[in-house]
C-alpha cells in the first residue's frame, strides 16, 4: 500500500458500502439510467471483451457489463464497498487492493479496457495519480482503451475544489505511454468543450 490515505477514505471513513448501494437503488427505482457507464464502455469493446474496473466500488458497472457478456474483474481498496458487490455477484472476481499497487495483484497485462469511473481519479490520495494510471496503463494489451470519468469543478465532486486539471491528467496518461482518442462531456457521448464541468476521456495504448 502507499501508506497515503485517498480523499474517498477521508470523506466515507470506508464505511460507505452499504448506503452507496442504496442510493444507486433508489435511483433506479426512479427510473433513472444507472448502466450509462456500462453502455459507454460496451460500445468501445468486442464481445466477451476483458474489462478491469478500477475502483469499482460496489460493482454496478462490472456487474452489468458481465450481464452484456464481458469479462470483468472489480478492485477497490473500499472493503465495505467489495462486500456489496461480492454479495450482489459471488461469481465475480472482486479484488481487495490499492490500484497504485495493482502490481501486485497478479493481473495479466491483457484487457482490452481499463474503467476509472465515480471520480475514481480524483478521490485518489493525493500524489499518486501519475503512479495510478502508471499502473493502470501497464495491464492493458496493446490496442487496449483507459476510460475514465471525472469532475472537474466543485460541482462535479464531492471536494472543495479540483485537485487537478485535464492538462495534468493527460500528461500523467502521456507518461504512462497512453494516447488520448476521445473525448466527451458525458456518458451518453455528448461533446466535450473547454470549461466543461465533467470529462469522460478515452486514451489508448498504442499498437506496438
Amino acid at each position: 500500500m502507499t501508506g497515503k490515505r485517498d480523499r474517498w477514505a477521508e470523506l466515507t471513513g470506508g464505511q460507505a458500502g452499504e448506503e452507496y448501494a442504496r442510493r444507486f437503488a433508489r435511483l433506479a427505482e426512479s427510473g433513472h439510467d444507472i448502466h450509462g457507464e456500462a453502455t459507454f464502455c460496451a460500445a468501445l469493446v468486442e464481445p466477451a471483451a476483458r474489462v478491469l474496473d478500477a475502483g469499482c466500488g460496489t460493482g454496478r458497472i462490472a456487474v452489468r457489463l458481465a450481464e452484456l457478456g464481458h469479462r470483468c474483474t472489480g478492485v477497490d481498496i473500499d472493503a465495505s464497498m467489495l462486500a456489496v458487490a461480492r454479495r450482489h455477484a459471488p461469481a465475480q472476481e472482486w479484488l481487495l487492493g490499492d490500484l497504485a499497487r495493482t502490481d501486485t495483484l497478479g493481473l495479466r497485462p491483457d484487457f482490452d479496457l481499463v474503467l476509472a469511473a465515480g471520480n475514481v481519479i480524483p478521490l485518489l490520495a493525493a500524489g499518486t495519480e501519475a503512479a495510478v494510471i502508471g499502473q493502470l496503463a501497464a495491464v492493458l494489451r496493446p490496442g487496449g482503451l483507459l476510460v475514465t470519468g471525472m469532475g472537474l469543478d466543485a460541482a462535479h465532486l464531492p471536494l472543495p475544489e479540483a485537485p487537478f486539471g485535464l492538462a495534468d491528467f493527460d500528461a500523467w496518461c502521456d507518461r504512462a505511454g497512453l494516447t488520448l482518442r476521445q473525448r466527451y462531456a458525458t456518458w451518453s457521448g455528448d461533446p466535450y468543450v473547454p470549461g466543461c464541468g465533467y470529462a469522460v476521456s478515452v486514451h489508448v495504448r498504442p499498437e506496438r
